[in-house]
């Protein structure tokens, strides 16, 4: 059985980046400026700083992904609390949380939540007309799973 959550106009929204490509996401978000200032944003760590040194926009910070912010991240998520998510991760590099970045995009998939790898991605996801209104995402009922005798 299928529901629905309606994802509001102005979205929460998480950014983050490993360090190879911070630079690629503080310049996405410097060029995106005036649409991320219609949305509540959250970020972990470093990034969080970076960002809102360079936005001037109050950013709500996670802890730093290694130390527990990819998992505040997917707690946030299966709360419900996060709408849109943002992360230049890199693929050629290994992360020492690697286990935290694969969980976080699994619940990514998990809750139907948009997700944005790289620049052309994030493109795509902020020139939609569904980023400026809201929208009703389909969420798969777990019910079931949920209720299972173990």
């Amino acid at each position: 059985m299928t529901t629905f959550r309606t994802i509001p106009a102005s979205k929460h929204i998480a950014l983050v980046a490993h360090d190879n490509r911070k630079d690629e996401l503080l310049e996405w978000a410097v060029v995106n400026k005036e649409a991320l200032s219609m949305h509540h944003l959250y970020a972990t760590g470093t990034t969080g700083k970076l960002l809102e040194g360079h936005l001037g926009q109050p950013i709500k910070k996670l802890l730093s992904g290694p130390l527990g912010g990819d998992q505040q991240l997917g707690a946030m998520i299966a709360e419900k609390k996060i709408d849109v998510v943002i992360f230049f991760w890199d693929p050629l590099s290994a992360q020492p949380h690697d286990p935290d970045i694969k969980a976080l995009l699994r619940l990514c998939v998990v809750w139907n939540i948009p997700l944005a790898c790289d620049s052309a991605t994030a493109d795509f996801l902020f020139t939609s007309p569904l980023m400026s209104g809201e929208y009703l995402s389909r969420q798969s009922d777990f019910t079931e799973y949920l209720s299972r005798k173990l």
